[in-house]
């Protein structure tokens, strides 16, 4: 017999100034799966707004490895937008707590500095 977790509340992320008061909506993760992206795609239709996720392997696109994408999500604007507000809480929140992320993978790298080079013969 299959155990099942018992259903867990998710607030909805719309929650400001004059709004109506935070809402909690029931959840059941009993069929929940994980998966790793790092890299999303979106597009759309005037009605919907369509996310692609993959995991791109290549630091620089490749024309002959391209990035396989493996899940998809389809949401309605409304949708979309409260998910943007719940994701700009979510990094504000990390950013206050660990810093600034830095997109861009330029400003990220840090190059060290090579070690001086030690003359392997005695003299001095």
């Amino acid at each position: 017999m299959e155990e099942k977790s018992p259903a867990q509340p998710a607030a909805s992320a719309t929650s400001t100034g004059s709004q109506q008061p935070l809402r909690e909506f029931p959840v059941d993760a009993s069929q929940l799966t994980t998966v790793y992206a790092n890299f999303a795609r979106v597009t759309g239709t005037p009605e919907e707004l369509v996310l692609d996720f993959g995991l791109n392997t290549q630091a620089t696109p490749t024309p002959n490895e391209p990035v396989k994408l493996t899940h998809r999500v389809v949401m309605s604007f409304y949708t979309a937008k409260r998910l943007l507000f719940a994701l700009q809480m979510a990094v504000a929140q990390h950013e206050q707590v660990y810093g600034y992320v830095e997109t861009d993978v330029q400003k990220r790298m840090r190059i060290q500095p090579r070690p001086p080079t030690t003359s392997s013969s005695g003299d001095r």
